[in-house]
């Protein structure tokens, strides 16, 4: 058996560095599903580190990819009844490509009431911004999002509110994004509007920052003593600069890394909150292009006014 894959070997631009290879499957790791893609989305969190952004903790070649949904076609005997049926196959190799294996333990099942696409796209973002509210709990306080319109920050922004938030504000890179965001009932605010972002960040008791770069570090610097920043996102590709010591709690938060302290069992139980949460939340539309198009697609997911995007993994190697 063959599998496609979108491979790095370097780090730079994703258009540039990124190939699409193919070559024999491997033989299966004991305690491993084998799993046929279905669909995988491009977020900013995937294409981020091909940049090398985060080239401290990768290794390379790099299949791209973190997250999507496939079907399992080989299993331990004990995971047998997963044969034929849908899971995400993370915390594994990248899911850029047409087969691969993952850890039974940490695949999740998905619902048959969940389609394909809302699947793919039910880890990184929901369980990011679940875990978020989570550690630094938003009720009664004002919230401020950076890069309002991103997956991620409509999670936090909508599910603030359920977790007693008093104020919502996003700040948005896009005027396509601002019915969305009202929608969500986010308060937008232009990132070209200095002087209404400078008042709302001294207004803050809570930053969500997916930006970085200079926006972020003069957010930071305006908040008040007491206060909470966290940086989860680094849309901009430009890290947060300061002149002085902040006054408001500075804080870093990488998914993987409440991940590594986390059970088996708690990752599953994690997610069946996750599936109950989406079912009321009603997903932006999307772009889905085939396996073929992974050009386009990548294209498309670097502009920051495009719908969100898919890739069809399903119709490579037919």
């Amino acid at each position: 058996m063959h599998r496609h894959a979108l491979t790095y070997r370097s780090f730079g631009k994703p258009l540039e560095t990124l190939h699409m290879e193919t070559a024999e499957v491997p033989p299966k790791g004991e305690g491993k599903l084998r799993v046929k893609m279905l669909c995988a989305p491009v977020n900013p969190s995937d294409l981020i580190p091909i940049s090398g952004a985060y080239s401290h903790r990768i290794m390379l070649p790099a299949v791209a990819g973190y997250e999507g949904v496939g079907r399992v076609i080989d299993a331990p005997k004990q995971y047998a009844s997963l044969i034929g049926k849908r899971v995400l196959p993370l915390r594994s190799e990248g899911t850029w490509q047409t087969v691969l294996d993952c850890d039974a333990a940490l695949a999740i099942p998905v619902p048959k009431f969940i389609p394909d696409a809302v699947a793919a796209r039910a880890y990184i973002n929901p369980l990011a911004a679940l875990t978020m509210l989570g550690n630094w709990p938003v009720e009664g306080k004002r919230v401020l999002l950076s890069g309002a319109g991103s997956n991620c920050a409509d999670y936090l922004g909508a599910w603030a509110y359920q977790h007693g938030a008093r104020e919502v504000v996003g700040i948005y890179r896009s005027e396509s994004r601002v019915a969305r965001l009202e929608q969500l009932g986010i308060k937008p605010v232009s990132i070209q509007d200095a002087s209404k972002i400078s008042y709302v960040a001294r207004e803050s008791d809570i930053v969500f920052d997916a930006l970085g770069g200079p926006i972020a570090a003069k957010i930071l610097q305006l908040m008040a003593p007491g206060t909470s920043f966290i940086a989860y996102g680094l849309l901009t590709g430009q890290a947060i600069q300061l002149d002085s010591k902040p006054c408001a709690h500075y804080k870093r938060f990488h998914l993987r890394d409440s991940l590594a302290r986390m059970s088996a069992e708690a990752w599953q139980q994690k997610f069946l909150t996750v599936w109950e949460l989406l079912t009321q939340f009603e997903m932006p539309d999307y772009q889905v292009f085939p396996g073929q198009e992974w050009r386009q697609a990548v294209e498309s997911a670097l502009r920051p006014t495009s719908q969100k995007v898919l890739l069809d993994l399903s119709t490579l190697g037919r």
